[in-house]
């Protein structure tokens, strides 16, 4: 079992920056990949990026450019840099782990961007 908790989410203006984390509970070393989505009100869940074991990386168009997932595997913990922010990246933002076959995922972040 891998517990997911997310953290960083608030309100920033547009063109303001955030940086989410999310824990787990135990090591990641054999979670592979961990993923960020995004619901926003009204929405389904889209992904937004995926990093994995090996460190690739891979992002939604929509965030390209602006975001950057990283993991830091000492800490058990991965990122979600976000720069450029837009109202339309208000979301709730969740973590996502893959664990040999079995997913996880966290309680989700808030984030608003709004002046």
């Amino acid at each position: 079992q891998v517990q997911l908790v997310e953290s960083g989410g608030g309100l920033v203006q547009p063109g303001g920056s955030l940086r989410l984390s999310c824990a787990a509970s135990g090591s990641i070393l054999s979670i592979n990949p961990m993923k960020w989505y995004r619901q926003a009100p009204g929405k389904e869940r889209e992904w937004v990026a995926t990093v994995s074991n090996s460190g690739y990386t891979n992002y939604a168009h929509s965030v390209k450019g602006r975001f950057t997932i990283s993991r830091d595997n000492a800490k058990n913990t991965v990122y979600l840099q976000m720069n450029g922010l837009k109202p339309e990246d208000t979301a709730v933002y969740y973590c996502y782990a893959n664990q040999v076959g079995d997913v996880y995922w966290g309680q989700g972040t808030q984030v608003t961007v709004s002046s």
